[in-house]
């Protein structure tokens, strides 16, 4: 389905680099070569570049635990493993996932600054991997300053027999970013005028990603966050970017309705173009839905399609492809493992079989604003409607995730890290530039798209709420929620309120991780932790 990636394993001299592939995985024959063989060949480059994209498939299958599961969005189970420490921002620094995030980050940072340590060698043919080195490494370093503020960044590959790594203390968050930026920027220029590809970096993508960064810094950019967003949506066709979106007029009807006036003429519903968006908001995440529709709603279950994962809303994603095997990658498999891994999937707890763990529960805060009548689109691609009626005269229901909808052990769900919804309401926001609200055409006709979609009606006056709360409802289950509300400086607001109604123990230290205590013990008296831990 996906294939993107080729196949290599490259023996470096103190750790081999192993890199699977989406178009063939041949392990009978794998080719072993050191950097400087390797870098002489005439596609040395592109393989280190696909193995940074191997790299970061590991990234994904426990980040929902980390971003989402502390949010209000969702909620754990009491009786599952530490997963309902984590949702009560109870983290322990020791936990395994705050340290296999952390690693993993940093193994795909490693990667990538292995073709930028050696970007001089590259060949002019090969020049993008250089940029996918940068934007690879810029957006790993993004992940790791969100979740635990205070970070190293690790701008070359570190020679572990020395002491490299003590030229990487923790930097002050306004830092990492400013070098987070830098590279984004880097990055531009290499790819600039290279072929879209939605599973690999782009100019695109390292423009919005750029925007988003300086709207996620201590001291927001607004301006400068506006004016790279805005020549993205002003150019979005050039960049073959846009939302999944039927209009009325193409909608299809799913039984006949008769005009009052004319008993001949079919009407459309409003129901039945409701099902229509349904549809498109479920094909940006590469699922379709089985046929039923009944009482004015689709009643037939959602899969996943490799077909619909590559499409127009989708800027930039990390592949992965579905074959039968219990050798399956996780956040914590060796490279070895992760080799002669068959199936890989982006997360076993956000995807059809996060029930079993019970970590991708609706929370009852989030059910008050996802209902079928406040959400008729976005509710029948998020949530499982009948869990939801079963809820609705039992409160102690358990209410999951449908975005995902595939078996989390041998899932073939893609991992969308931007699509273009998210750039629309970015937009919105540098132009909003903090303040409480706008009438700003601009700012108004990219929320309203996304309404629109969502088949909701058009606004006039667009204001701070109503954007954080759009975000909600567009991203749940996306891993957006807790950085949304940092950013938009509600987090201390928001958590707190839902900690108390649910017995938590959030406090506003608690919306960072803690460092690694891994990370702190292998370097003694020199990384800090976090305060509240």
């Amino acid at each position: 389905m996906k294939k993107i990636y080729k196949n290599i394993i490259v023996c470096f001299s103190f750790m081999a680099l192993f890199v699977s592939c989406e178009e063939e995985l041949d392990l009978s024959n794998p080719t072993a070569l050191s950097i400087e063989e390797l870098l002489q060949t005439n596609n040395g480059f592109e393989l280190l570049a696909n193995g940074v994209l191997d790299a970061y498939q590991k990234i994904p299958a426990n980040e929902f635990l980390l971003t989402e599961l502390r949010s209000d969005n969702v909620r754990a189970n009491s009786e599952n493993g530490n997963f309902p420490a984590i949702n009560a921002y109870n983290v322990d620094p020791n936990n395994g996932d705050v340290a296999t995030y952390y690693s993993n980050n940093m193994h795909t940072i490693k990667h990538a600054n292995t073709i930028i340590d050696n970007r001089f060698l590259a060949p002019e043919s090969h020049q993008y991997t250089v940029g996918e080195a940068y934007f690879m490494r810029a957006l790993c370093h993004f992940n790791l300053v969100r979740a635990y503020q205070n970070v190293p960044y690790i701008d070359k590959v570190l020679d572990i027999t020395t002491d490299d790594a003590l030229d990487y203390p923790q930097l002050a968050e306004a830092t990492v970013y400013e070098k987070i930026i830098d590279d984004f920027k880097t990055s531009i220029a290499y790819l600039n005028g290279v072929e879209q590809n939605r599973y690999r970096p782009t100019e695109g993508a390292a423009i919005c990603l750029a925007a988003k960064a300086y709207l996620s810094q201590p001291n927001p950019n607004y301006a400068e966050a506006e004016l790279l967003l805005a020549s993205v949506v002003e150019n979005n066709s050039s960049y073959d970017y846009n939302l999944i979106f039927t209009e009325r007029d193409n909608a299809e009807q799913f039984e006949f309705n008769a005009n009052p006036l004319n008993p001949t003429e079919d009407l459309l519903t409003d129901q039945e173009y409701y099902a229509n968006l349904v549809i498109d908001f479920g094909h940006v995440f590469g699922n379709d839905i089985s046929d039923g529709y009944s009482d004015g709603v689709l009643d037939g279950s959602w899969s996943n399609s490799s077909a619909l994962e590559i499409n127009d809303e989708v800027i930039f994603s990390i592949a992965y492809d579905l074959v039968s095997s219990d050798n399956y990658v996780t956040s914590d498999s060796g490279l070895d493992d992760q080799v002669e891994t068959d199936s890989e999937s982006h997360s076993f707890a956000m995807t059809l079989q996060g029930p079993s763990n019970g970590v991708n529960l609706a929370s009852l805060d989030f059910l008050q604003f996802m209902t079928p009548e406040l959400q008729p689109v976005r509710f029948y691609a998020s949530l499982n409607p009948i869990e939801y009626g079963s809820f609705l005269s039992d409160n102690t229901v358990d209410v999951f995730n449908t975005k995902f909808p595939t078996d989390g052990e041998i899932g073939d769900n893609d991992w969308i890290v931007l699509r273009y919804a998210d750039v629309l309401l970015l937009y919105a926001e540098a132009i909003l530039a903090g303040a409480d609200s706008t009438t700003d055409t601009r700012a108004v006709g990219a929320f309203n798209q996304v309404r629109a979609r969502a088949g909701l009606e058009e606004i006039a006056n667009l204001t701070r709420a109503e954007l954080l709360e759009e975000r909600r409802l567009e991203f749940v289950y996306e891993n957006q929620r807790l950085y949304d509300l940092i950013r938009f400086g509600e987090a201390d607001n928001v958590l707190s309120e839902f900690s108390n109604q649910n017995d938590l123990f959030y406090t506003p230290e608690k919306k960072y991780l803690p460092f690694p205590q891994r990370e702190i013990d292998n370097l003694p008296n020199f990384y800090q932790q976090n305060n509240g831990y």
